[in-house]
């Protein structure tokens, strides 16, 4: 039908192409295209790395101090800068070989941090109380505070000796936090 003569409905014999652009069509694109325009500035946004933060925190995933732990490095002055991983247990990594997947993790996310953020500080951030040293030594160390502290402690000062030993350059600070969100800073 098309194919033979033109009829009511439109010119199908020109392709949409060689068909002038009337009024209406003008505006249906003009429309179409400023919607489009409207619509992608309410996408979100890739945000590319500035290039630099001063530190890296490792911290438990423990949900009760998530908001203490934001509080606390507001409080060393380095709010927005710096990187972050989270951890089950932390330091935990250093003094068992039952998670070697998140030593791993630990150690890669270090590097990128290093090579992209150029960071010259980490924050080693354990907390009191903590399950992931329930389950990797089946004991409830909170029941004694004194054993806790110092499990805490090997823990801490053993991954910070293993940063410094391969990253000398960097700056390691090791704290305990206790589930009120005072922190204690452990020292060899």
């Amino acid at each position: 039908m098309c194919e033979s003569s033109p009829h009511a409905h439109g010119d199908c014999l020109n392709p949409p192409q060689a068909r002038p652009l009337g009024r209406r069509g003008f505006l249906k694109l003009a429309t179409l295209g400023g919607g489009a325009v409207l619509l992608g500035s309410f996408l979100p946004r890739t945000s590319w790395a500035a290039g630099k933060t001063d530190a890296l925190l490792l911290s438990c995933m423990d949900y009760r101090l998530v908001h203490n732990f934001g509080e606390f490095m507001d409080g060393l002055g380095l709010r927005g800068k710096y990187d972050h991983i989270v951890l089950a247990g932390a330091s935990l990594i250093s003094i068992t070989d039952q998670f070697p997947d998140w030593n791993a993790t630990f150690w890669q996310h270090l590097g990128v941090a290093i090579d992209l953020h150029h960071i010259k500080r980490v924050v080693l951030l354990d907390h009191r109380d903590c399950g992931a040293y329930k389950v990797a030594f089946g004991e409830d160390f909170a029941q004694d505070p004194g054993k806790e502290t110092r499990i805490h402690a090997k823990a801490l000062l053993k991954l910070k000796d293993e940063i410094l030993a391969r990253h000398p350059a960097l700056a390691v600070e090791t704290y305990l936090m206790a589930l009120d969100g005072k922190t204690e800073s452990i020292a060899a």
